[in-house]
């Protein structure tokens, strides 16, 4: 008498069901939930939506399906906490017939800001790991505390699906020790965690490697400058795919200037407000994170105003403006010098995306470096990559929309979703 064929031989390959395909992106903040659900199979997006002002009367819950042509739901009212959040989310997808008891569920994937030296690439979340997150609030109290509430309730709702963390900082643990320390005393430095860990890690990955695309080339063989320019902003110097410098430290406020982070500074300047200025700590803290960069120095964070108002003659505006550049310039220069040679500059996010004069003030008389931007591409509009810089230049100069959301997709259902 023949065997028995198991269940996985029983059934041709026609009659089998295809593995779940679909992952959820959590970016839970401190009172918001962002999230989006997409199909790894073609690599579509099926919903989207924010939830805002979580614990306030005046919650706001927006959800665009990707059915409805860029047309969203959107209604106001309390909502609790993280809990009644994700619950609010579940109940829109679920009006869209994409719940999350979907078996076509393969995982959730959570945008955590700050993984440490621990964890260098996206990694199952266990009660381990979630220590280790926790561990490490006092190098991100601003954000970690807000991802872990996002994972615990997510787990909750669905405890049976694969979980999966992606690092903010990941992408930078390939730093050598010569970029990643700070000239301090070592053990201290390493009794408090003090180091450089870079962020935004998650776009500057997906930009390089869709910068090489651009180009025809592997990421192994492409050097890229990467200039993530949103409200916050960073830079990072990658060689053959790896990051080997980037413009934020211990927390995002290093660097750049920024829409309310004032960005690089002498650490001295914070022992004078102490000293003559009386000013605590957290003042001081918020001073830095959210009363300097551009809107400190004129008022507005908003680069499209900015613009108008320099174009307008507003000198306040304009002096703000042509800081910002100073700083930008000034990392560019940095990062060929410690790269050498450089395939590309690659500008992403809100401002990097959508300013035409940031990109073109930021490579201005950087034509010795092989770095120019054709006036007529620079301005044209587009929604994918594509260079600006002058057909056979030495130094490519592109526009590389970001999508961290399809990142963490990506490496989640690498992780996890071929498990299910």
């Amino acid at each position: 008498m023949s065997a028995r064929p198991s269940p996985t031989t029983a059934l041709p390959d026609e009659l089998r069901s295809p593995p779940p395909s679909r992952v959820l992106v959590l970016n839970s903040g401190s009172s918001s939930v962002k999230y989006q659900l997409l199909d790894m199979g073609d690599g579509s997006r099926l919903a989207s939506g924010l939830v805002e002002r979580i614990g306030e009367r005046t919650s706001l819950v927006r959800h665009t399906p990707l059915a409805s042509d860029g047309e969203h739901r959107e209604r106001t009212g309390p909502v609790a906490d993280h809990d009644a959040a994700l619950k609010a989310m579940a109940g829109e997808l679920a009006l869209d017939g994409l719940g999350l008891d979907s078996p076509e569920l393969a995982a959730i994937g959570h945008r955590v800001v700050h993984g440490g030296t621990h964890f260098t690439e996206p990694t199952v979340i266990d009660e381990a790991v979630l220590a280790e997150v926790e561990r490490l609030i006092p190098v991100a109290p601003l954000h970690n505390p807000a991802n872990l509430t996002g994972i615990r309730t997510a787990m909750a709702l669905r405890p049976d699906l694969p979980q999966v963390a992606v690092f903010d900082t990941a992408f930078h643990t390939t730093m050598p020790e010569s970029a990643a320390r700070y000239a301090i005393d070592v053990e201290t430095a390493d009794e408090h965690r003090v180091r450089r860990y870079g962020f935004h890690g998650t776009s500057h990955a997906y930009v390089s490697r869709e910068t090489a695309r651009l180009l025809g080339k592997a990421p192994e063989d492409v050097n890229v400058i990467v200039l993530h320019l949103g409200n916050g902003a960073s830079a990072s110097a990658v060689r053959g795919g790896k990051c080997v410098d980037t413009s934020m430290g211990l927390t995002p406020l290093e660097g750049l200037v920024m829409g309310t982070r004032s960005g690089d500074m002498d650490p001295a300047v914070i022992f004078h407000l102490m000293r003559v200025g009386k000013m605590s700590a957290d003042e001081i803290d918020t001073l830095l994170n959210r009363k300097s960069g551009l809107v400190g120095l004129c008022g507005d964070n908003d680069m499209r105003e900015i613009r108008r108002r320099v174009d307008a003659g507003d000198e306040q505006a304009k002096l703000a403006f042509d800081i910002y550049i100073h700083r930008l310039k000034k990392y560019i220069g940095a990062y060929y010098a410690v790269l050498g040679r450089v395939d590309a500059v690659a500008f992403t996010a809100g401002v990097g995306e959508n300013s035409a004069p940031v990109r073109e003030a930021a490579v201005a008389g950087l034509a010795g470096l092989g770095l120019e931007v054709d006036a007529e591409r620079n301005g044209a509009r587009g929604d994918g990559p594509r260079l600006i810089s002058p057909a056979g230049a030495r130094v490519a100069v592109a526009v590389v929309p970001t999508d961290e959301e399809m990142e963490i997709a990506t490496q989640t259902y690498a992780l996890a979703g071929k498990r299910n």
